[in-house]
């Protein structure tokens, strides 16, 4: 027989009944029922009831056991009562009388239980991730994360994809994040970094005639973290194409991102790939408050200017006096009655605003009447004309906000998600995706008027060189993201190939040749030599595991992450080198004052 085990604690059934068996893991728990000690044994796989009575041989020994000990135990399998089969667990009809036990790793006092679903400080969480891991619900999120990223890479594979890794230490390369650095101990005073993404280097083996790549890269960046990412490393399905259009890509990665999602989803709904909407970055703003909307709520956001320009409502009506202002409104279907509208006024003052003005509709003396403060300063024919245009009745409400777009698009956007959650009109059942296009790629600063890059500066801008000569702010690149239930799952473009359009591009955000040559010198060597239009993208696989797996926080579903100051509190990283590390790379590290 084998050394530890012949089966695991999720094989066996009643085939196996008066079968000799040997089984490792961890004890789950231990019941004492007045002379018969029970332990739920536990494995990777599953959990098998094993049992002793006072004629075991080894009764003594197994009485000393505690939760979490490691041990093997030898025995015999017996059938159960069929009062006492568990048909939750694949091995409940069976149990184990125990003849033998050995002990093969003991356990201290467990800072924080494995068996059931307690909730523990994070930092406990993080300091002792091993034994957080041994939970169930952490095992299933590993192991679906595994296997989501092998139908990946089948996937890619079975689309005529090729799978090339690329350099972990290379050049400093803007990202839009900060580089983590790494000093160099044969170029003192010189340093590589951990790349962002494999953005240049993908680029570059299309360049080399690499029709159709993809990795499931690591990635690096020194960010400060968020619920929905980590703050110093992830990973991503990265992938090229040379020779594609923007549908081209489409086309490729939608039923790549489809296909993971019908498989892993628990039976939720996925839109077909080719039913996927694609959105204009400008009508996602305006319609949703965000460029990763979440469709699943189908309210709209809508602009009601016109019928508060000149009206009884002065705050509004002054505002639309000044340039660049609008007011937009927010249906919200089924959310009628007062006290639903005061508890998004107070949602609105936790924002940080004054609050939001509000109409709803109700019936009064068998006729329909608005409601609300803004309904008695506007007027009926105003107030009507708004229910029209946002198709609203009875028992229905709308939610109003004003100013420049880009001061309250956010807060709008979150107030829409409030409202679809609140009523009840978000599909809890569904993924719905997105393609969110027509990026901007330059935005002018509000104060000084000088125009840079709002998005990704090496998009082919849509018109080419041509584009360039107009004004820059009209500009849109061939930039996507693609959006799932309110995250930005994907983003990509169709690359800038063409030297001379790449150094106008730069040149209107006011980078000169000389610069663009030299912080982007490799990559544009290499297009003077014949480079093909090509594109691609990349797909978070944190946060795709994160909302198979109805997780929050993207740390749920990373195997060893980082805690919220980017520390690890299991290895204690980052941690102070030793002063023979520092001399031999030629560093000092200067004291900073608290």
């Amino acid at each position: 027989m084998h050394a530890y085990r012949s089966h695991t604690c999720a094989e066996l059934n009643k085939s196996h009944v008066g079968e000799t068996v040997r089984l490792s893991g961890w004890v789950h728990r231990v019941r004492d029922h007045g002379g018969l000690l029970f332990i739920d044994l536990r494995d990777h796989y599953g959990v098998t009831q094993v049992m002793a009575d006072p004629d075991s041989p080894v009764f003594a020994e197994i009485e000393k056991v505690r939760s979490e000990w490691c041990i093997r135990i030898d025995g015999n399998v017996m059938a159960r009562d069929d009062s006492l089969v568990n048909p939750k667990i694949p091995t409940g009809e069976i149990e184990v009388f125990i003849r033998d036990i050995e002990i093969l790793g003991k356990s201290e006092e467990l800072p924080l239980m494995v068996f059931g679903e307690q909730e523990y400080p994070e930092e406990t969480r993080l300091r002792y991730r091993y034994l957080d891991l041994r939970r169930e619900k952490m095992q299933n999120n590993m192991v679906l994360r595994a296997q989501m990223i092998q139908s990946i890479r089948k996937r890619m594979w079975d689309r005529g994809f090729n799978e090339y890794q690329t350099p972990i230490i290379t050049a400093s390369s803007p990202e839009g994040a900060r580089d983590f650095l790494v000093p160099s101990r044969l170029h003192p005073g010189k340093f590589y970094a951990l790349p962002q993404a494999p953005q240049q280097f993908k680029q570059l083996m299309m360049v080399s005639g690499f029709d159709k790549y993809f990795q499931i890269a690591p990635c690096f960046r020194d960010e400060d973290p968020r619920a929905d990412r980590s703050p110093t490393d992830f990973y991503q399905l990265d992938m090229e194409m040379s020779f594609v259009t923007q549908q081209d890509v489409f086309d490729t990665i939608a039923p790549v991102m489809a296909g993971v999602f019908e498989e892993f989803g628990k039976g939720r709904k996925v839109d077909a790939a080719e039913d996927w909407p694609q959105i204009s970055y400008k009508d996602a703003a305006l319609w949703y408050g965000s460029d990763k909307p979440d469709l699943r709520n189908p309210i709209k956001m809508q602009v009601v200017s016109e019928h508060f320009r000149g009206s009884g409502f002065a705050i509004f009506a002054k505002l639309l006096e000044q340039d660049g202002t609008e007011i937009r409104a927010i249906p919200a279907p089924t959310g009628g009655s007062r006290k639903f509208c005061d508890r998004m006024n107070a949602f609105a003052q936790k924002e940080g605003l004054p609050g939001m003005g509000y109409i709803f509709w109700r019936e009064k003396d068998g006729e329909m009447e608005a409601a609300g403060p803004l309904a008695k300063n506007i007027g009926p024919e105003r107030t009507e004309a708004i229910r029209q245009q946002l198709g609203l009745g009875v028992g229905d409400a709308a939610f109003f906000l004003g100013g420049k777009p880009k001061t309250f698009e956010a807060v709008a956007g979150r107030a829409r998600n409030v409202i679809g959650e609140e009523l009840g009109l978000t599909d809890k059942d569904r993924f719905a995706f997105a393609w969110i296009v027509d990026f901007p790629i330059y935005e002018a600063d509000e104060e000084t008027g000088k125009i840079d890059f709002e998005h990704n500066p090496f998009s082919m801008p849509q018109g080419g060189m041509e584009a360039l000569e107009g004004d820059p702010l009209a500009v849109r690149g061939f930039q996507y993201d693609l959006a799932c239930n309110g995250y930005e799952l994907v983003s990509g473009a169709i690359r800038n190939h063409k030297p001379e359009i790449m150094f106008k591009a730069f040149e209107i955000a006011g980078y000169g040749k000389e610069e663009v040559e030299k912080r982007f010198g490799g990559m544009v060597n290499a297009f003077q030599y014949g480079a093909p239009p090509h594109g691609g993208c990349a797909a978070g696989i944190d946060r795709m595991v994160m909302l198979l797996a109805d997780e929050a926080n993207i740390r749920e579903v990373i195997m060893f992450p980082m805690n919220q100051r980017a520390e690890d509190l299991m290895m204690s990283a980052p941690s102070e080198p030793m002063s023979e590390q520092l001399m031999e790379l030629g560093l000092r590290v200067i004291p900073q004052d608290d």
